[in-house]
């Protein structure tokens, strides 16, 4: 038993090796078939990348759906602060930062420009504010918040714009279902052009096919190397995509670090995690296989000797 297994493993050896083989005598021909595949995989993968630096950029939303309520001038600090902890305390309040007065000017001054301005007033204009996150992240439970807030003896007025969250949001949702489509049709491309190498392997070894059906080779001996050779060309081609969306993040990391130190960001281009990278070589490899499989279905039937 054990010996079979080791004489199964070994033919499957050989054939994957001999893949490799025939690839390396035809370096033209193989290197533009694996350029082709490797676009073709480096593409939709390219782009989930791309939507998943998006969303980690935009931090899960988190601190997007903030909003601020502004105490009236009249609302003294230890009622700010018990008021704080009051709307901290709702089920639909996950966390609240209180903003005093001296620390809303005292930003407002180094931020604005006018701190000589500023100083020239006898009082603080500024309220105290509450900094708000809701603990729900849909546009109605954010609404339904700040109206609760609002009608607060001593909130002031509620700033709250989460229509551009919604409109990102959507932008990512559609990118997503493009992305979808585009590795649907490209996998589906993929297929094809295996396929077709595939058939014109076949065409080439077609004497030889003849030769070892004559001699009693079954169909699954004679499949096993075009099978491999399919295998072969669809996860080197993904080695290759995968070489490529890491040498183009390297390439854009520099510009992305610039633009994110002028908005006071630390962020970091993130690349293929390892299971993206496993599921791409290995839906490289099974595309590789499909195709094979489908051109050798077809065509090797129609071998006869004669």
């Amino acid at each position: 038993m054990i010996h079979r297994a080791r004489h199964y493993l070994s033919l499957h050896a050989q054939n994957l090796l001999g893949a490799y083989g025939r690839l390396a005598r035809q370096p033209v021909g193989s290197t533009m078939t694996v350029v082709v595949i490797a676009i073709a995989l480096a593409l939709p993968a390219g782009m989930r990348v791309l939507v998943n630096n998006i969303d980690a950029l935009s931090g899960s939303w988190a601190g997007a759906i903030d909003f601020s309520a502004y105490l009236r001038l009249d609302v003294d600090t230890e009622r700010a602060t018990e008021l704080a902890d009051t709307v901290e305390r709702r089920a639909d309040v996950a966390q609240v930062t209180h903003v005093s007065r001296d620390d809303a000017l005292a930003e407002f001054k180094s931020y604005s420009g006018f701190g000589d301005a500023l100083d020239a007033l006898d009082d603080n204009p500024l309220p105290h504010a509450l900094v708000v996150r809701p603990a729900g992240g849909t546009r109605a439970e954010i609404q339904a918040l700040a109206d609760a807030l609002e009608a607060l003896p001593e909130v002031d007025f509620v700033q709250i714009d989460t229509a551009w969250v919604e409109r990102l949001r959507a932008i990512v949702l559609l990118v997503e279902r493009i992305v979808d489509i585009a590795t649907v049709l490209l996998a589906l491309a993929v297929v094809l052009v295996i396929g077709n190498t595939i058939r014109l392997e076949i065409n080439n070894r077609r004497t030889e096919i003849e030769v070892v059906k004559l001699v009693g080779g079954s169909d699954a001996f004679i499949r096993r190397p075009f099978l491999y050779m399919g295998l072969s060309y669809g996860l080197t081609g993904a080695i290759l995509a995968m070489l490529t969306i890491g040498v183009s993040l390297l390439l854009i990391a520099e510009p992305v670090r610039a633009l994110a130190g002028l908005y006071g960001s630390a962020y970091e281009l993130r690349g293929l995690t390892a299971r993206e990278a496993g599921l791409l070589l290995g839906s490289g490899a099974i595309l590789g296989w499909l195709g094979a499989g489908i051109a050798t279905a077809r065509h090797l039937r129609a071998i006869e000797p004669t």
